[in-house]
């Protein structure tokens, strides 16, 4: 099968299997009023699935690259989805939060790095930019059918418990089925090989060390690290334009599809298109867009908000944010450039995500914290301000790696010669 035909479905694979674990964003209310479940307790099966997340990562370097993606991409899915399947029965909230603490285990700890690993693994060196930006921009679409789906059988079902149960089962089938055509579709190819368990043990181990010990792919993973510490500050556009330019609430949910949704379509492949063909590195890209960004955002704060047209602020905003998820399609592929052996990708992909998204259990606190404590305009200009220097910090972390990379292929074609 052609790659880009495997890689449309590993992206259908990233698109579903977390939309279980997102059920909130169709199904808050009725889990309120038909579940029985508080706005608490809600927040606490997230703080679980995020604590089993987190701590989990750490067991990913390990299985990553010590079991084939065959395996693991369909396990970690049919996992999900026979969660959603307890789920759909509406249990107490104890079977709650075990159900997210496995969504957790099945989608973040076995399947995701394992995905990152699969796509790399698809393409060659300049393809990997086009990869990744494929892979968020299809997320992107299938996000949408998928919700839309699911919210158009809530609908038919009554729009109460039954339909709740409907739409949730409508996740848990498209997950399941997901799970079972990965099987079919993913090759058996990449696993760390040796000539016993105790050796393949052994070897993997090996490549954690060379992963851990390695500044490169540090810095690949701080590189991630900054875009998502930035990209948690778009969060704060939407009640920006409603306190500072009074955006009518007709328009706060349309800007909120476009800022999660359409970017996400639009900036996958432009990001994945300039990284390849333009700057013909992702490093070198997401070096330039820190900079711009760090740049793009400065001059934003000096912009009188305050007498600005509506139409204007959510387009500048916006704007921003097509940079940042540009960045965040293709934040991934420096780990092929790099150098880090194909055996060890998972182990690599996996240490990328433990850095990567660590500011996901800060940002949003201290952006908060900041709004919280200075109101009004100031509040989010500190606000942005910190995004300023997230991009500032990536700018220079990936020139460092842009710089090592260059000095790494000097020194190959050196010896070559």
């Amino acid at each position: 099968m052609n790659k880009w035909a495997r890689l449309c479905f590993l992206v259908l694979g990233g698109g579903t299997i977390f939309k279980l674990s997102s059920m909130k964003d169709v199904f808050y209310v009725p889990m309120q009023s038909d579940w029985g479940l508080t706005n608490t307790q809600i927040g606490l099966g997230f703080t679980v699935y995020t604590i089993i997340q987190t701590t989990g990562l750490f067991l990913s370097l390990y299985i990553a690259d010590r079991y084939s993606k065959k395996i693991l991409l369909p396990f970690g899915l049919i996992g999900v989805g026979l969660c959603g399947l307890y789920l759909s029965t509406l249990p107490s909230f104890t079977g709650y939060l075990l159900c997210f603490a496995a969504m957790a285990f099945f989608g973040d700890v076995i399947f995701w790095p394992v995905l990152l690993k699969a796509v790399r693994l698809l393409g060659k060196q300049e393809e990997q930019g086009r990869m990744f930006g494929f892979l968020e921009a299809g997320r992107g679409v299938v996000d949408v059918i998928v919700a839309s789906g699911a919210l158009f059988i809530f609908v038919q079902f009554g729009e109460g418990k039954a339909g709740m149960q409907a739409g949730l089962l409508f996740y848990t089938l498209i997950t399941l089925t997901v799970g079972v055509i990965t099987y079919f579709i993913v090759g058996d190819d990449d696993k760390v090989t040796a000539r016993d368990n105790s050796s393949a043990n052994l070897e993997v181990l090996k490549g954690i060390k060379h992963v851990l010990t390695c500044a490169n792919v540090w810095l690949a993973a701080f590189g991630i690290f900054f875009v998502y510490a930035a990209y948690c500050g778009l969060t704060y556009f939407i009640p920006f334009l409603k306190d500072i330019y009074m955006l009518p609430v007709a328009l706060v949910g349309a800007y909120g599809i476009i800022n999660q949704y359409a970017l996400k379509m639009v900036g996958g492949p432009i990001g994945g298109f300039l990284a390849d063909k333009v700057t013909k590195s992702p490093t070198v890209y997401l070096k330039w867009t820190f900079l711009i960004a760090a740049i793009a955002m400065l001059l934003f704060i000096q912009l009188p908000h305050e007498s600005m047209n509506v139409y204007v602020g959510m387009a500048v905003t916006l704007g921003f944010g097509a940079i940042i998820f540009s960045q965040r399609a293709i934040f991934f592929a420096p780990m092929d450039e790099i150098g880090i052996s194909r055996q060890y990708s998972g182990s690599a992909m996996a240490f990328g995500c433990i850095i990567g998204y660590m500011p996901a259990m800060f940002a949003y606190t201290l952006y908060g914290s900041l709004l919280d404590n200075f109101k009004g305009i100031t509040g989010y200009n500190y606000v942005f301000s910190v995004m300023v220097v997230f991009s500032l910090l990536g700018f220079v972390c990936s020139t460092l790696l842009a710089r090592r990379i260059k000095q790494q292929k000097m020194a190959l074609e050196a010896t070559s010669a």
